[in-house]
């Protein structure tokens, strides 16, 4: 029997975060949609969500599942990734089962509401874009963003027709750039800035399409995100990791939203010492690390979406710079995720090109599958 804590793993896609738990001495024991390829080897067990990514995850699918793994294995608590962010009651019911690593439903309820955040934007000085709860007469130079919804896939221009949970946010100029950070609830610690860019459909113009570090910053722009991002830890009581969406031009900033839980960047910042997940694991204990050290040049990673529906996932020798790599056999939605594909280079333009050449080569494989 292995000395290693097990540790629950409940998100989307698992994988990210189960490899950053085994670096860091963890034994992840992961819930998520997918069961990919990888998640399957680097986990100590698995259990694969029914359900779909539309829907998002089901409070009894989800609850059954961790309850198996836990019955099997005894976890010392669990970390929730991504598909909470619009369900607190969710994680709260999680939270009296095991013991949470990471942001309360509270804290996660009032970050992702734009009327508390804008509200805490206002408290402590962080730019925040005008919003409304009602669709504005004019709608032309704003958005439709779902209530705590993740992921850009939700935005739409405010002119198309929207459900009823949406808010809407006045379009700001700039570049989209993420802080992803550690929080003990009072101070915070910037790992690392990245340049994020979407992957555009006519129905998802804003779908998150991939990210690469470093984001060109000026020093005096970094400190300012880094100052807000501090005042914002501080302000809602954050833990763990996290990440902030910022618009940046020059030294001018908008605060777009907030991830009260580990991001999408993880694969790009988990250090070549360090395991990011065990930085997470301290910060919700309290103790911040000082920021990593990353080696010179740059990193991306993109998610590949399927074009057209795949009915079975074709068997691959799969290359080491893909991961999330689909069971063979397995369907793929045209519009869902096959899989990420990473890229390092000198320079991050250079970086964020090599990971476009990567995820056309990947459909062509689906095509000629």
């Amino acid at each position: 029997m292995s000395d290693e804590p097990c540790v629950l793993i409940a998100a989307v896609s698992g994988r990210a975060l189960a490899l950053s738990a085994r670096r860091g001495g963890y034994r992840p024991l992961v819930v998520d949609f997918f069961g990919d390829q990888d998640t399957l080897q680097i986990a100590c067990d698995h259990v694969r969500l029914n359900g779909n990514l539309a829907d998002g995850i089901a409070a009894s699918d989800l609850i059954g599942a961790l309850e198996l793994l836990a019955d099997r294995h005894r976890p010392m608590g669990i970390v929730c990734g991504s598909g909470f962010e619009d369900r607190p009651q969710l994680l709260q019911n999680v939270a009296a089962r095991w013991r949470l690593f990471g942001n309360n439903a509270k804290i996660v309820a009032e970050v992702k509401n734009p009327e508390s955040l804008a509200a805490i934007c206002g408290e402590h000085a962080i730019p925040f874009p005008e919003f409304s709860l009602t669709k504005p007469l004019d709608p032309n130079g704003w958005l439709a963003k779902r209530v705590g919804g993740a992921g850009g896939g939700h935005i739409k221009p405010a002119s198309q027709p929207a459900s009823r949970t949406v808010y809407y946010q006045r379009k700001v100029p700039g570049t989209p750039i993420s802080a992803l950070f550690l929080a003990n609830g009072a101070a915070s610690t910037v790992v690392g800035f990245s340049t994020q860019w979407a992957s555009a459909t006519a129905g998802k113009p804003y779908r998150y399409g991939g990210a690469v570090r470093p984001a060109a910053l000026a020093p005096r722009t970094a400190a300012l995100l880094v100052s807000a991002v501090d005042r914002l830890t501080a302000a809602a009581s954050l833990v763990g990791l996290n990440s902030a969406d910022f618009h940046v031009e020059g030294e001018r900033f908008w605060l777009l939203d907030v991830n009260p839980r580990p991001g999408a960047t993880l694969d790009i910042f988990d250090p070549p010492e360090q395991s990011l997940f065990d930085l997470h694991m301290a910060a919700c204990a309290g103790n911040l690390s000082a920021a990593p050290t990353y080696p010179p040049g740059a990193k991306a990673a993109a998610i590949v979406y399927a074009e057209d529906d795949i009915p079975s996932a074709p068997m691959l020798e799969w290359p080491d710079w893909t991961a999330d790599r689909p069971q063979p056999g397995s369907a793929v939605k045209a519009g869902e995720p096959v899989c990420t594909v990473y890229a390092c280079d000198q320079a991050a333009a250079a970086a964020k090109a090599l990971t476009d050449e990567r995820c056309s080569m990947v459909l062509a494989w689906m095509r000629a599958r």
